[in-house]
Formats: structure tokens, sequence, C-alpha cells
């Protein structure tokens, strides 16, 4: 019987990613790795599949996928491999006012498969602050802000840095989020969200926008989830370049 896909699931690995200052970085991802077995094939494939791994892991980027996912389609003589990896990848950021370093975390995902299908796509997941434009509209003072979401995918026709996706979905929020910010930090922060009010829908229209514009980027999709202040619910958009 011809097996649709084994592999492994969720193993947590040890893995360096190239950093668009030219550092690498080390972080810990959690890899899915697949593989469609052929019906004569009777070897263990975990095996394979961890030896690839460990041959890959002091450089990982979406350069390097194709060469891993066509040694683990050769060596288990697949048609088809498919890889996840998911990892925190950290950035340092100054605070605006201050110049306060910190290190901010960001969930960052690589998909690729190889096979009759390739698809290779890259995903950022980044924390940012939304202000509620209808609340700043009818409030004498104040406005109600919360802490957002915003979720990127891309599919890439050439390489792209995960700093650009990163920064590309900062720039839709009403302000970006930062690990650490002294008092004249926090006053910035507070009155630049106000200064810039944005439903989740702005949010996804104007990280869209952006993407589209992005020579590398040929299809994205942008989802936005807001953790509102003053409801028990999450306001949430979503948008794909199929729809646009």
């Amino acid at each position: 019987m011809e097996l649709q896909s084994v592999g492994i699931k969720n193993i947590r690995y040890p893995i360096t990613v190239r950093e668009k200052s030219g550092g690498l970085q080390p972080t810990v991802a959690a890899i899915d790795l697949q593989a469609n077995l052929p019906r004569q094939y009777r070897e263990t494939c975990v095996t394979t599949f961890i030896e690839i791994l460990n041959r890959y892991q002091d450089e990982m980027s979406n350069r390097i996928f194709r060469q891993l996912l066509a040694e683990v389609k050769d060596k288990l003589r697949a048609d088809s491999a498919h890889v996840e990896m998911t990892f925190p990848y950290f950035l340092e950021k100054k605070a605006p006012v201050s110049g306060t370093p910190s290190l901010m975390e960001y969930t960052c995902r690589f998909t690729g498969g190889i096979g009759p299908a390739e698809d290779f796509l890259l995903s950022v997941r980044v924390p940012a602050t939304t202000l509620c434009p209808c609340s700043r509209e009818i409030s004498a003072c104040g406005a109600h802000n919360q802490r957002a979401e915003i979720n990127l995918t891309v599919q890439y026709r050439k390489f792209i840095w995960l700093e650009e996706l990163i920064a590309m979905a900062e720039a839709g929020a009403s302000c970006e989020v930062f690990a650490l910010l002294k008092r004249p930090d926090e006053k910035f922060v507070t009155e630049a969200a106000y200064r810039n009010p944005m439903f989740v829908e702005d949010v996804v229209r104007r990280v869209a926008e952006l993407a589209r514009r992005h020579p590398a980027i040929s299809w994205f999709s942008v989802g936005a989830e807001s953790f509102e202040s003053i409801h028990k619910h999450s306001a949430y958009a979503y948008v794909d370049s199929d729809e646009l």
C-alpha cells in the first residue's frame, strides 16, 4: 500500500537563521517534515529525516529549503516532500525617544513543498497596537486601544528577508510594539497611536497594499486580530491577493 504521507511532526530542533544584517541567529524550531512513501519502501524514514535536518541546522533559510526537500525526496525515492518550520525570531529594537535597546520576539514560519507542485511560503506573526477610530471620534478625551496581532504570509518570486516582512506588518498598525519603554517612550507611542487610528480592516488593507507593491512577492495573505480592551471578543479581518 502506498502511503500519502509519512514523517515526523512537531519535533523541536536547534537551527540557525541568517539575519539581514549578515549575522546568524540560533533558535529552536518546531518542525513537521513529511514525504509520500513508495509502496516498495521498507526502511525507516525517521532516521533519514533526522540525518538531513542535522546537516542543514547550521543555516536555515528559504534559499536552503529546496535543497533540503530535494534530498528528502531523493533519499526516500518519494514523489513529493513537505516541511513546515515554526520558530521564534528576535530583533533588537530601540525605543523611539530614549533609544533604549531591547529584543522583540516574532513568530516566523517557513513552509515548503517539492514534487509535482512546488509551493514555498514565508510567514510572520507580528504584535502591534491598534486604536479604535470610532472610540476616538465619539470621546471627549482619549480612545480605547489594544494590542493586536498581524499575520502576513507571502509566496515569493525572489529572495526576501524576514525583517522586510516584519517591517511591512508593523507599518500597517496604529503603532509598533516595543519590549522596553521609558516614560518618554510611553508618551510617544500612546500619542502616535492616537494620531493614527486603525480598524483591523484598515490594517489588512494597508499591509496588503505594501505587499502588493513589493517586487519579490507573487502572492500574499494578511490577517489581523485585535484583542479588544473593552469587549469580550476580538475583532478580525483577512484578505489575500487572490481576492484583490
